[in-house]
């Protein structure tokens, strides 16, 4: 009898076979469509040990249904059947996992499937199967459930009894397993994890937002509400949402990610839940990203700036030392003045939120205000409160005297040497020449004038010598805007 068995059993490539066979069977009848699936589930039960192994068989079982000719003349009957085994089959059994696998990957092409499940309430059947029913160290199949249900939140707006059925208890064994990944983002399954946390804070914001003209309140945000009363239990999850803004190239992932983070810091509870390191992590990488995003990302900017405002405004920020003041007044600038032929002018809601981050208390004057008021009290002896002037006291206060410009000189470029002193003109590189008697534009002096210095001891001119200083473009300039011309 055992011989027989051995003999009967297929191999590898016969099993392969054989699953497509059924698949390619002609269905005239649902009857028939119905013996062909019971066929190729009780194949897939009779050697799961055998040849479904892993993640990537039970995978391929369902890319066999979806490519067959079974599938493709009968798409929406086999949808239907698929969702009513998904509420039926045994909790750990390879069907199961090939009809989650095969509902998942039809869903990505079809979200008409994600919206057959819940119309099914497929959806407290898979919180059931992810929080208590897979066997915990199946982290294949618990991965694959998380990104159904990932999927079935994100095309979707839950309904109010959906919600309903979600309690603290679930949100803090997703957290648990964030704690137990020990924070490593590059996981497949601790990034599957913490994108049902952030697309369920979507949920309940749409949920809060669209029941505004019922007298029911909206569901309670049990992800911000567990992380306000046990946030120090599940500090990795902070970290791990800030890395993967980090990371994230992908703007739906990133907006996610924002939109929890202005919970969290618009929350009085939360407002310190996340370590002050991490915090300052999270202002260079907004600092990065307003800096480089493209003028067309307006919605994720915009995210971007509402979720700076309560970030410097609430958290451990706000304490000295200020992190990176002067670059933060510097970025804010730059957003709020954004024209030059290249760009177009900013957005009025890009001005207005701008406009608000610069309201925080410790921002106040930039360090160049603050140093220009030194100097101003330092060397002249005034305050700056009341000056209606741009210009820097930094730059007026390098202007040594007055020198007016003769009428009709030529204008000296930025950054030229100064012209020569009265009684000489520049001669050969490095040498001076005797300058001519100048012009006299008022009544002589009743004094002679000076004689040129004699020449050095030796009788010869001094060659190769030094040219005279170069002052700075600032002080050029300075001269330039402080002094009156005459008219």
């Amino acid at each position: 009898m055992e011989t027989s068995e051995v003999e009967t059993k297929l191999e590898e490539q016969q099993f392969w076979d054989e699953l497509d066979t059924i698949l390619d069977t002609p269905c005239p009848t649902q009857h028939q469509i119905d013996i062909q699936l019971r066929s190729y589930l009780q194949l897939i039960s009779e050697y799961q040990d055998d040849y479904l192994q892993s993640e990537y068989d039970m995978v391929k079982c369902g890319f066999r249904l979806l490519e067959s000719k079974l599938f493709a003349e009968h798409k929406t009957y086999v949808r239907r059947r698929f969702v009513g085994r998904f509420l039926k089959e045994p909790s750990n059994s390879a069907r199961l996992h090939v009809i989650t696998a095969t509902l998942l990957y039809d869903g990505i092409d079809n979200p008409k499937t994600f919206e057959l499940m819940l119309e099914q309430n497929a959806f407290a059947r898979l919180i059931d199967l992810i929080w208590k029913d897979v066997a915990k160290l199946n982290f294949g199949f618990h991965k694959l459930l998380l990104e159904v249900f990932y999927e079935m939140c994100r095309i979707q707006k839950l309904r109010n009894q959906d919600l309903d059925i979600l309690q603290d208890e679930f949100i803090k064994h997703l957290l648990e397993q964030v704690e137990e990944g020990q924070g490593d983002t590059d996981d497949p399954y601790n990034y599957a994890v913490i994108k049902v946390l952030l697309v369920l804070n979507e949920q309940y914001m749409l949920s809060e937002h669209s029941i505004r003209d019922e007298t029911a309140p909206p569901p309670t945000n049990r992800v911000v509400k567990v992380l306000s009363f046990h946030g120090p239990d599940f500090k990795t999850f902070g970290e791990n949402i800030i890395l993967l803004l980090n990371r994230e190239t992908e703007t739906p992932t990133q907006l996610l990610i924002l939109k929890l983070l202005f919970l969290l810091f618009t929350t009085s509870k939360t407002y310190e839940y996340f370590y002050t390191n991490d915090l300052c992590v999270l202002v260079d990488v907004m600092i990065r990203s307003l800096a480089d995003l493209p003028e067309e990302e307006d919605t994720l900017r915009h995210m971007y700036l509402r979720v700076f405002h309560p970030l410097l405004s609430h958290t451990q920020l706000r304490h000295p030392p200020h992190y990176k003041r002067a670059e933060i007044i510097k970025l804010l600038n730059q957003l709020s003045n954004v024209r030059s032929r290249h760009f177009s002018p900013a957005d009025p809601t890009t001005l207005r939120l701008v406009s608000r981050c610069n309201k925080v208390d410790w921002l106040g004057d930039s360090p160049t205000e603050e140093k220009t008021h030194e100097l101003a009290m330092q060397y002249l002896g005034m305050s700056l409160n009341d000056v209606g002037s741009s210009m820097s006291v930094v730059e007026v206060a390098a202007v040594k005297e007055k020198a007016p410009q003769k009428p009709g000189s030529k204008k000296r470029e930025r950054g030229a040497p100064p012209p020569p002193p009265p009684g000489r003109v520049r001669g050969v590189w490095g040498g001076l020449e005797k300058a001519s008697a100048p012009e006299v534009q008022a009544e002589p002096p009743k004094c002679e004038p000076k004689k040129p210095p004699p020449p050095p001891a030796n009788g010869s001119l001094r060659r190769r010598g030094p040219p005279p200083p170069i002052p700075s473009a600032r002080s050029v300039h300075a001269v330039k805007v402080g002094v009156a011309t005459d008219s």
